[in-house]
């Protein structure tokens, strides 16, 4: 009876052992969790507020690399604010920049369009706020504003181009489904970032005409870019809550995408 019962336990020793590492890794996971903070920021871009979102690292002890995030055309979303999560988790200091200003959330898809169409059709503001944006990032203390990167979504696709367009010294943009054009070709030549654009193989919203036009811009101005394009992929392809025809989640353009993101802000800033 004795040795059966110390078998038994004997037996009984990996499981202990494995079900103690995986609290211990919960643990972990929890800590490493907690250590991310987000908050809300006002700022102001002239006379307009607006309402902007901040993810970092607790316990950071240096200045850290900065992100800028520009939505997509319903305005900062759950989608922004978890990537600008994960961007923190990794050691950069996230800012998901307000365009619309404090209040302005679209949600019908006739309301988005007309918000996304006033900064599609004047530029000018559009890159005032895009720089508002990019101003309020770099003023944080715990932001090396030496080493900045903007991404967007969709319309922020469109709006990371035009921050790189407008001068701005940043390191790099990423545009993810954006829409392309070249309104003021130019206008490439004030371009300092190396620019990576991924872009749905087969997306309808983007017409080839203005494709065309933008890698020309970017390549008569002999701007370092790359030009990704995902087979399968449509419009809006990173973005879960996309299900129409025209604009849907495809996991593989999204996971690649991330993959090939997380390089280049390697290449550009830097790990934390």
């Amino acid at each position: 009876m004795v040795r059966r019962s110390y078998k038994s336990l004997a037996e009984s020793e990996p499981v202990l052992i494995k079900s103690f590492l995986a609290v211990i890794l919960l643990g972990i996971t929890a800590l490493c969790q907690a250590a991310v903070r987000t908050e809300t920021v006002i700022y102001k871009d002239g006379g307009t507020v607006l309402e902007g979102f901040i993810a970092y690292e607790e316990t950071m002890s240096s200045k850290r690399p900065g992100i800028l995030i520009v939505h997509q055309w319903k305005g900062i979303s759950d989608h922004e604010r978890g990537i600008a999560t994960r961007l923190a988790a990794m050691g950069y200091v996230a800012f998901c920049a307000d365009i619309y200003g404090e209040g302005v959330r679209p949600t019908a898809m006739k309301e988005a369009a007309a918000q996304a169409g006033l900064y599609r059709g004047n530029r000018t503001l559009f890159r005032s706020r895009l720089n508002a944006g990019l101003a309020e990032l770099k003023k944080s203390l715990m932001v090396d504003d030496t080493r900045t990167v903007a991404i967007g979504y969709c319309f922020g696709g469109t709006g990371v181009l035009e921050l790189a367009r407008s001068g701005a010294d940043v390191k790099g943009v990423v545009s993810f489904h954006g829409g392309l054009d070249s309104p003021s070709p130019a206008d490439g030549a004030n371009i300092k970032a190396k620019v990576l654009i991924h872009h749905g193989a087969d997306d309808p919203v983007v017409k080839k005409e203005d494709l065309d036009a933008c890698l020309k811009e970017l390549a008569d101005a002999k701007v370092d870019y790359q030009f990704i394009s995902y087979g399968g992929a449509v419009h809006s392809f990173t973005d879960k809550e996309a299900k129409s025809d025209s604009s849907r989640h495809e996991e593989k353009a999204d996971r690649r995408s991330w993959a090939i993101t997380q390089h280049f802000l390697g290449e550009v800033v830097g790990a934390k």
